[in-house]
């Protein structure tokens, strides 16, 4: 497998024809959609290998959530949490992400084998990330982000979402290439669900190829979230649970990889691995001469 070196991904990564799924393992007893089924490390271990089996082509350890309304858990817990996941996986040949806001964390899960760093504060939470990243010169995942968890919510005012996201994620790709990280290695994601609320997130995957003008390869993380509860809302307004959010997720990650996203972020990972076929052979068929056959 050859590492990315062209525009549509990041340097260091493999290359891929098509939009990447990255698979979720959320190491925590309190994440939104899934908190608790994976916080054993084993368990952990054996749900990444799943993920990997069913179409996964990397995998995201975490082990803070990041839910609205969370608080932040200490440093050496985070690091007993994720450490041992991501260092079986690696060992077992997975690809990992390693989701933190900390720079220790980060530099001790590249060290036991992961091979990104997906910041959701995009180094803002830590100034000592983007030296530690640009040091190990692994990609690093650049969020749109305006603060903790435990009030992020309050910050979800804008004078017009696009133009607002787009100008507060080109100030964090600069401030992480003025702090040494290669260009070429950025990703950059819109921050779903962070500070942002339904109209929000809708409006941002309405205009997926205006984010992409920033020139940087684009993760979408829409898996299971509020948003997604507020479209399948039943009459009486009452969104359906995280897990029963997955049709609706692999729904998104077939307009963002149609609309060229360089991977789109899940907790199910079968339905939108499928999802990213059909959008690639539409692709593909798109640039092939009409037959005039029928199916």
């Amino acid at each position: 497998m050859t590492t990315q070196q062209g525009p549509g991904g990041p340097v260091g990564l493999p290359e891929w024809d098509r939009c990447a799924v990255m698979g979720v393992v959320n190491v925590t007893p309190d994440s939104f959609s899934d908190g608790g089924r994976w916080f054993d490390p084993d368990v952990a271990v054996k749900h990444g290998l799943d993920l990997v089996a069913e179409g996964a082509d990397l995998v995201d350890v975490g082990g803070e959530s990041t839910r609205p309304g969370a608080a932040r858990v200490d440093e050496a817990e985070e690091l007993r949490r994720v450490l041992p996941v991501v260092r079986e996986l690696a060992a077992a040949g997975v690809l990992v992400s390693v989701d933190t806001m900390r720079a220790s964390v980060a530099e001790q899960a590249v060290t036991a084998g992961a091979t990104l760093v997906n910041d959701v504060s995009g180094g803002q939470a830590d100034p000592a990330m983007i030296p530690v990243v640009a040091a190990a010169g692994v990609p690093f995942v650049v969020m749109h982000w305006r603060g903790q968890s435990i009030d992020m919510n309050n910050r979800a005012v804008y004078g017009e979402v696009l133009a607002d996201v787009l100008a507060e994620l080109r100030v964090g790709l600069d401030r992480a290439v003025a702090g040494g990280i290669d260009p070429a290695r950025i990703i950059l994601d819109p921050g779903l669900g962070f500070a942002k609320d339904a109209g929000h997130d809708l409006t941002l995957l309405a205009h997926l190829r205006a984010l992409r003008a920033l020139g940087r390869p684009l993760l979408v993380a829409a898996s299971r979230k509020r948003f997604l509860g507020r479209v399948l809302a039943g009459a009486a307004g009452d969104p359906p649970p995280a897990r029963e959010r997955d049709a609706a997720t692999a729904a998104v990650t077939a307009i963002a990889a149609r609309e060229g996203a360089w991977a789109v972020r899940v907790h199910e990972v079968h339905a939108s691995a499928d999802a990213v076929r059909v959008a690639h052979a539409i692709e593909r068929a798109a640039g092939a001469p009409a037959t005039g056959e029928g199916a």
